[in-house]
């Protein structure tokens, strides 16, 4: 029987796994009688009240229904705050709520499924001692009212499993559970139960190697991933090209035939047990001898469907189409080189080279195999493009190894056989009612954040004993944000401005340098991550370097430096100038104590969170319409409108009723330009020179405007010199553009250095 009082969380003093105070095992803090611990201040909550009593709730039934009107998800008599969007009601009910639909034992109350969130977090929090048992309870209300006022939340994987032991003694027993680090042994072990030690990372990265037992073991990591509700990415470059030789005489078959077993895998394990897909990144280098094959195969399996749907077949994403082709299940990126890219713009040959040996197989034109990339790419969306020169530039741990790989949506950025869990803040929560963007408030959100995830680390668990040393080893986390989009349109700033860019630049650079100020003065208590002095980690026993001080300080620097290159701005200087406090903090602490986390920041595409938190516009993109409809994966569909819209006309100073009749105009015609209706113009009352305000990714049925690819590029290049990992980011195009202007965006991107 699930609870949701709030006794039922076991004290700290209670706690059945008590810390260990080991010297043994790398990162392991000696005990100290001098060692302090994290002093949390109230920033958000009211001391002696419960955070859950300060707000309205409200009885509601959760239903999610298709396009026939026939529901497909039904809980009645759910229990939500009163301020929550019905949308924000059936997401979380639907997809976060623990149990099964038809039992009374299922998660009936947002407040159970905060609690068990909050509070596990911060009684594991007070037995690892990085709090107080006092201060404990503090960070336990604050990162509640945070959570239950939409103002951040957790990724996915957090809610779906963690507390679920904690908290309702769920999980079974088992002797081949996930791994998670075992601070007495020194290294990873198995988890005695289901979710003693819950999966708590969207992100993973895995390796794989050119030999049959790695080639399978990584179906099967993948598929515990999936199953737990996470995503995974790996480089496939090492399996030998099917243009080499087998030591035995033959040839091998390459990577691509490997890559059917893994997409056929992702299809059958639905993604936390969800109707949440699952999801998988796989990439190769330019050099690889398969390539050329590697940047044709979706395209080539989106023409197959293509021709069943001419035929009668079911188009859906869900449908017979597309489920009787292959890849469906995964993204393809090719990760291409300053080299490549160069030649490929002069026009000169490039040369594929053998996995195993390096020696040169074949030559290549290499503009052309960019052509083809973007044929891919205006064809079927993949293969993508990392840019590798960027990625190393930015590594914080060159000391171990260069970074291969990414997660599916590539925003973690990292080393093979890691993990990050991810969080996201809801920019328009810190906008004030003067207009100005609360600063310390935000920060106040920033530390809890970093503070909570770092707490995950070593309480969460991982597909495989790599994975779970080498979390503990580096700590990577990845707070993020959303609800960009409308923060600019608020602003009355269309997103396609110098103001708009200035404005995201700046809020990222504090966001990243603050929370790398908190992760310095949580290795003051707790030391610094152990890849910080020793480059070694399970997998590479022979670093580059004996360790990454050097490599760490660096970044940190080059982030301070890019601070000066955020634009001046009218209105948002002060934030300027707070992004240079944060990152000269970062910079005299991370010196002082060093920082405990290898990594701390990425912007996610933040899907499902971002519906939690009723932000109107995902991670860092332009809202896509001021009306959209969204298809659930599980079917049915829901009506989104934008409702940020309102308060971006007052700022440009249209009247109540100007507004009143605009906002009518959008809800009638999609769209806020003006219409033409059998040869009339209606107009929608917005004057010509305001409408650049609204645009968004995508172009209104009645509308002519979007906003241009160059723009989405401008505003990942001003936010992404202050992002630990990358951007996940949709650069829209409209029906008409060419494969040319593909290319186009793919050279410009790489120009600005993306990642």
């Amino acid at each position: 029987m699930i609870d949701a009082r709030e006794e039922i969380a076991p004290p700290a003093s209670r706690s059945t796994r008590r810390p260990a105070p080991v010297a043994s095992g790398r990162g392991a803090r000696k005990p100290s009688t001098k060692m302090k611990s994290l002093k949390i201040e109230r920033v958000f909550s009211t001391a002696g009240v419960n955070p859950f009593e300060q707000i309205e709730w409200d009885r509601r039934t959760a239903e999610i229904t298709d396009d026939s009107g026939k529901a497909v998800f039904k809980q009645e008599n759910v229990e939500v705050p009163k301020s929550w969007s019905l949308l924000a009601t059936k997401v979380v009910c639907s997809k976060y709520f623990y149990g099964d639909p038809a039992k009374s034992e299922r998660e009936h109350s947002v407040r159970q499924l905060i609690h068990r969130v909050t509070r596990t977090i911060a009684d594991w929090g007070v037995k690892d001692g990085y709090f107080s048992k006092q201060d404990g309870e503090v960070f336990y209300e604050e990162l509640t009212w945070l959570c239950l006022n939409q103002h951040g939340a957790f990724n996915s994987p957090v809610w779906f499993n963690v507390g679920l032991h904690h908290q309702y003694h769920i999980g079974k027993a088992s002797d081949k559970g996930n791994w998670y680090y075992d601070h007495k042994k020194g290294e990873a072990a198995r988890a005695n139960t289901q979710y003693e030690y819950p999966q708590g990372s969207a992100c993973f990265i895995q390796s794989v190697e050119d030999n049959m037992e790695s080639i399978m073991h990584l179906a099967y990591s993948e598929a515990m991933l999936f199953k737990f509700g996470s995503g995974t990415g790996t480089d496939l470059t090492p399996i030998r090209s099917s243009r080499e030789k087998l030591s035995g005489g033959g040839r091998p078959s390459g990577p691509m035939s490997f890559l059917k077993v893994y997409d056929q895998v992702a299809n059958v394990v639905k993604s936390g047990g969800k109707t949440r897909r699952a999801a998988k990144m796989n990439t190769i280098r330019d050099w690889h001898g398969d390539v050329e094959e590697f940047i044709d195969a979706k395209q080539k399996e989106e023409r197959k469907a293509w021709a069943l749907i001419e035929q009668g077949y079911d188009g859906s994403f869900n449908g017979e189409a597309y489920g009787s082709v292959m890849y469906q299940n995964e993204n393809l990126s090719v990760r291409v080189s300053d080299e490549f890219m160069q030649s490929a713009i002069e026009g000169k040959e490039w040369w594929t080279r053998a996995s195993m040996t390096g020696k040169p197989i074949e030559k290549k034109d290499a503009s052309k195999l960019l052509d083809k990339i973007a044929e891919g790419t205006h064809v079927c969306g993949d293969p993508g493009l990392q840019y590798d020169g960027a990625i190393q530039k930015w590594h914080t741990c060159k000391g171990t190894e260069p970074i291969h790989s990414t997660n599916p949506c590539s925003e973690y950025v990292f080393l093979n056989n890691t993990a990050c869990n991810l969080a996201s803040l809801n920019l328009m929560k810190f906008k004030k009612a003067d207009g100005t963007f609360d600063v310390n408030r935000f920060k106040a959100a920033v530390r809890i954040y970093i503070t909570a995830q770092e707490i995950l680390v070593d309480n969460a668990s991982y597909p495989t004993k790599a994975i779970a040393e080498n979390s503990h080893i580096f700590r990577t986390l990845g707070l993020g944000f959303a609800n960009l989009g409308s923060l600019c349109m608020s602003y009355g700033l269309p997103y396609d401005s110098d103001e708009g860019r200035a404005l995201a630049g700046a809020i990222t650079a504090i966001m990243t340098g603050h929370a790398y100020e908190q992760s310095a003065e949580i290795a003051a208590n707790m030391g610094a991550f152990a890849g910080h002095r020793d480059a070694r980690c399970s997998g590479v026993s022979k670093p580059a370097a004996k360790d990454n001080v050097e490599s760490m300080l660096g970044v940190i620097q080059q982030h301070r430096g890019a601070v000066e290159d955020i634009q001046p701005s009218r209105d948002f200087n002060y934030l300027k100038e707070e992004a240079r406090r944060v990152w000269d903090g970062a910079l005299a602490k991370g010196k002082k104590h060093g920082y405990r986390n290898a990594q701390v920041t990425v912007l996610a595409p933040t899907g499902t969170i971002a519906f939690l938190m009723d932000c109107d516009t995902t991670g860092v993109e332009p809202d896509i319409a001021l009306v959209k409809y969204k298809l659930l994966a599980g079917g049915g569909m829901l009506k989104i409108v934008n409702r940020t819209v309102p308060e971006g006309l007052r700022r440009l100073g249209y009247s109540a009723s100007e507004i009143e009749n605009i906002i009518a105009h959008i809800e009638k015609h999609d769209t806020i330009e003006d219409v033409e209706e059998n040869g009339t113009t209606i107009r929608s009352g917005l004057k010509a020179e305001h409408l650049a305000v609204f645009d968004c990714a995508f172009r209104a049925h009645k509308g002519k405007r979007s906003i241009h690819y160059m723009a989405h590029l401008s505003m990942m290049a001003a936010a992404q010199p202050f992002i630990s990992g990358a951007i996940s980011k949709t650069v829209n195009l409209p029906n008409e553009a060419s494969v040319a202007d593909v290319r186009d965006a793919y050279v410009q991107a790489w120009r600005m250095g993306l990642k």
